[in-house]
């Protein structure tokens, strides 16, 4: 796991170092080991390192081929490179490092665009090849490790985050309005390859991309993941085949480390399967879990169900219990490390508790994934008993703000077209799928997860050089489970394979439990100094010269804030307040946004 970036100069004269230099800055804390810079005429890349995989230094980035025709930076993990590595010895390809990343760059040597196909694991990197002078990037199928460029009058530029390419000072920081609705409809969701600002993009998951040396690059997908029915299996059958698979995915994130692996342990049915699946097979495992204060509504933690896992299995056990007087101390912390506005309360909780687990362990496993692909969510069962259009069977579920409410929040400049139902209906139509459930958890599955809870836990794990796996999304298990009949998923109030799977190795009372959440009550419920906080935030003098929001609204939803919460349960006013703090700290502090 490590932090990359680069810049490729286009008109006269070299690549800065001193822009890779800046860039590295805000790239720090996704990888604290090392530090490394390589320009050659007009490219110039630059990587920080967290040691995982080929501690030494022979491993160390950027990377250059024995000819020094190629260079690379990489940010990920790919869990078959042993065989890969094995294969392309055999093609006769020598390795100088005993990682990861040599074996990408002989891989594209000898595929090509085509290595990529080869690849299984999360991955973001870009090959300069001198030989045709272009920079080749690409992204995984799920888009787990993210890839932000952007292109400005003189260099085409990229990096592991925004916050590294806005510290160039050279970012058009003018807010996207397909992107802005986006945000504040599909719960801070902005699909690839818009982000909130129009100067920064970011590569589609599943996707490759070529730049020439004036520029000029298309994105090419290279993974279409189907949810159409390609195998007659019963289902206990099918029961065993994702068992299977999950225990492979599983396996790949623990073996694949030259330090150890632990588990991120909420007291939910997927962190407990992984603990369960991994205690199985290797013993004893490290986990850890978070807890926050209470509130009348709602309690701030689960550990009745963690604590069961970790009495079940004998874990090495670690639990934080965090105070809300230090949720909201450590809130400008967590927007900090935000590269794009997340509005999901459990950022912070995976910030604090980040914190405390890199303090012990460099790499976890976590359970990100599993309600999307197998039908975790209330409103699937909503979605799939409902009538009418796709768009009309999905909008009232999910959305958070209907047009009309939508244009009442931003100011009257900023609506245009219903973007938001434009791109739900072209997903929801243009995919692989049997039925408009299955297209419903394609669509959440390739595009809504990748830009929030995926997105969300890398970026708040990487805040403190902690590498966060996802074997839910495993891209072969992905694949399988979009094939299995969606009854098999949302039978049992929901993921009823995995409840099956689990059944006999975790404690009833974990699996049988109601559905839960990241318990974060203190940024769930407006109140208190939270509220004091927010309403700072929409009345100060750069919200309202910034002119995004309709200030009536924002009144009528500071006078009772309590009742103004999203389908999903999320406040109106919290996401408003998140937008604002976050271009407070990531635009005005280092250009002037042109709104």
């Amino acid at each position: 796991m490590c932090g990359i970036c680069g810049e490729l100069r286009l008109k006269q004269g070299p690549a800065e170092q001193d822009n890779i230099r800046t860039m590295l800055g805000p790239l720090r804390p996704r990888g604290p080991d090392d530090e490394g810079i390589f320009s050659a005429g007009q490219i110039a890349l630059g990587h920080r390192r967290l040691a995982i995989i080929d501690l030494s230094a022979a491993a160390q980035q950027p990377m250059l081929s024995a000819d020094q025709s190629l260079a690379i930076v990489f940010n990920g993990t790919i869990y078959n490179y042993p065989q890969l590595r094995q294969q392309l010895q055999g093609l006769g390809y020598a390795f100088k490092s005993s990682g990861d990343t040599e074996v990408i760059l002989q891989a594209y040597r000898h595929w090509g665009a085509e290595c990529v196909h080869h690849l299984v694991g999360m991955f973001a990197f870009a090959i300069w090849d001198a030989r045709i002078n272009k920079l080749f990037m690409a992204r995984d199928r799920l888009g787990i490790k993210p890839l932000y460029y952007s292109q400005t009058g003189n260099s085409f530029l990229f990096a592991s985050n925004t916050q590294a390419l806005l510290a160039t000072g050279e970012i058009d920081s003018a807010i996207d309005p397909q992107a802005l609705q986006h945000q504040f409809t599909l719960h801070a969701v902005v699909p690839a390859p818009r982000t909130i600002l129009k100067g920064i993009r970011k590569l589609q998951p599943g996707h490759v991309m070529w730049v020439d040396e004036h520029g000029a690059g298309e994105a090419q997908g290279y993974w279409q993941l189907s949810a159409i029915r390609t195998h007659q299996y019963t289902p206990e059958e099918w029961t065993e085949a994702i068992r299977d698979s999950l225990q492979i995915a599983v396996d790949r994130r623990l073996e694949i480390a030259d330090v150890p692996v632990g588990v991120l342990l909420s007291g939910g049915l997927d962190s407990s399967l992984l603990v369960g699946l991994l205690a199985e097979k290797y013993g004893q495992v490290k986990t850890y879990s978070v807890g926050f204060e209470d509130q009348p509504e709602e309690r701030g933690h689960e550990f009745e169900y963690s604590d069961a896992v970790v009495a079940k299995f004998g874990t090495d056990h670690q639990r934080f219990h965090i105070q809300n007087d230090q949720v909201l101390a450590r809130l400008p912390e967590a927007i900090q490390h935000m590269p794009e506005p997340m509005v999901a309360q459990d950022a912070v909780a995976f910030y604090l508790l980040s914190e405390q687990v890199s303090q012990d362990i460099k790499v976890v496993q976590s359970g990100q994934g599993a309600d999307e692909l197998f039908g975790g969510y209330f409103w699937y069962p909503q979605m799939q008993a409902a009538q009418g259009s796709a768009l009309q069977r999905f909008a009232p579920f999910y959305f958070d703000r209907d047009f009309d409410e939508y244009a009442r929040t931003v100011n009257s400049r900023h609506v245009h077209e219903d973007y938001t139902s434009q791109l739900v209906t072209e997903a929801l139509h243009s995919c692989q799928a049997d039925s408009h459930i299955d297209a419903v958890l394609h669509f959440d599955v390739t595009t809504l997860i990748v830009d929030d809870p995926v997105k969300r836990v890398d970026s708040m794990t990487m805040a403190w050089g902690l590498e966060a796996r996802v074997p839910f999304l495993d891209h072969e298990l992905v694949e399988l489970a979009m094939a299995m009949p969606a009854t098999m998923k949302l039978a049992s109030e929901g993921k009823h394979v995995l409840k099956e799977i689990s059944r006999g190795l975790l404690p009833d009372s974990v699996i049988d439990r109601p559905k839960g959440y990241f318990p974060m009550p203190a940024l769930k419920y407006v109140r208190g100094e939270f509220l004091t906080m927010v309403s700072d935030v929409l009345n100060s003098s750069a919200c309202r010269q910034r002119g995004l929001f309709n200030m009536d609204y924002v009144q009528q939803l500071l006078r009772q804030p309590d009742r103004y919460h999203t389908r999903l349960q999320g406040s109106k006013v919290w996401h408003m307040a998140l937008l604002e703090l976050w271009l407070q700290t990531h635009i005005d502090c280092t250009s002037s946004p042109s709104l």
